[in-house]
């Protein structure tokens, strides 16, 4: 008495139901654009240093799709990456799991170099990419000229939980994004936001993307147990959505991307993704599992490194040899669960239901378990 919950849905409750004509799968086009930006497939990376090297946004650009580097991370902070990761990797293989975040926080406490971040951009830009950079909110108005300078293409302004505006602590001034984003010549992508409201007031700032959820894998993100907050991605997907539908008719045509970061884990997730509203999708431990990810078969979401409240644990996301880049997005796949071939499944999805592109198979029909 005196509360109330909405009941909302998890992308696990819902299924997607064909009601239209087949198509052959060849004829599914996976294609975005964000701002001027074209992808061929509709996915980006989470920005965590168990993903996202130089080298790996370079390889998931080739492909078609966007890495986007931690500038807060190990690649602006040491000049032997490798080396650190390697040490860390023998503390997670030593399960002790306690030690191993002590050493990622400490490897983050490290002053940032801007030099090296620079050269970190350099790389990916000069290899023909798309080039994206994710900042945090508390960091975001010290960190862009530096980015903004050594030319990225993408600034992506990413926290846990993102307001419109962040109040920072002491006589700092307020971020206002949307002053913020009026005065920068790159299009920004921010999030997480988890509802209607929040996804307005972001589309309202001028941002050309927002990401909806927080990164949420199983076993590797804590946000729940830490801070008690859950994100149900299919009704946050579908606010958000509507949201963007809203922020249509306000302007009379601006249309802001929504992207989806949270529990999804196999193609049929993707899929659902999509169907509820997203026009791509954020993953980390799906995309981590590849021999290109410099994980090495292990993934943490970027908020496992907080100095003083860490969200996030080491999970071994791939055991012995690790499968291509290419196997992981195209095929071909050998399970039966949809962890491999991604895009392709995808695909074959779209097709069984009749779409022939991302922003029809939006419309396609939804229904909820029980």
């Amino acid at each position: 008495m005196g509360r109330t919950a909405r009941r909302s849905y998890e992308l696990d409750d819902i299924d997607i139901v064909p009601s239209r004509r087949t198509r052959s799968s060849k004829e599914v086009s996976t294609t975005w654009q964000l701002d001027a930006y074209r992808f061929e497939i509709p996915i980006v990376t989470h920005p965590t240093d168990a993903l996202v090297s130089p080298s790996f946004a370079i390889e998931l650009g080739k492909r078609g799709g966007l890495g986007v580097l931690n500038g807060e991370g190990l690649w602006g902070r040491h000049a032997d990456v490798e080396a650190k990761l390697e040490r860390l990797f023998e503390m997670a293989d030593s399960d002790d799991d306690d030690r191993a975040i002590a050493y990622l926080q400490e490897l983050h406490a490290a002053p940032l170099q801007p030099n090296l971040l620079a050269a970190a951009v350099a790389q990916v830009r000069d290899a023909g990419v798309t080039t994206a950079v994710r900042v945090s909110p508390q960091n975001a108005r010290a960190l862009t000229p530096q980015l903004v300078e050594a030319g990225i293409d993408l600034l992506v302004i990413h926290g846990t939980i993102i307001s419109a505006e962040h109040v920072a602590h002491g006589d700092s001034e307020p971020l206002n994004l949307k002053t913020f984003i009026g005065g920068l010549d790159v299009p920004v992508v921010a999030g997480g936001v988890s509802d209607h409201r929040t996804a307005l007031h972001l589309m309202r700032t001028g941002a050309a993307g927002v990401i909806v959820g927080y990164g949420s894998t199983p076993g590797t993100t804590t946000t729940g147990e830490v801070l008690g907050i859950g994100v149900p991605m299919a009704t946050a997907i579908a606010d958000a959505a509507a949201a963007r539908r809203d922020y249509l008719d306000e302007t009379g045509g601006r249309y802001v991307h929504v992207l989806a970061d949270g529990d999804i884990l196999s193609s049929g997730d993707l899929a659902k993704a999509i169907a509820c509203g997203a026009d791509a999708a954020v993953l980390g431990a799906p995309l981590a599992v590849s021999a290109e990810a410099p994980g090495n078969g292990w993934y943490w979401p970027s908020a496992a490194a907080h100095p003083s409240v860490p969200r996030g644990a080491l999970l071994p996301v791939a055991l012995g040899e690790r499968p291509t880049l290419d196997r992981v997005l195209t095929g071909p796949s050998d399970d039966p669960f949809g962890s491999l071939n991604l895009v392709g499944g995808l695909r074959r999805s779209m097709a069984k239901s009749g779409y022939s592109d991302l922003k029809e198979f939006q419309k396609v029909g939804l229904s909820v378990h029980g």
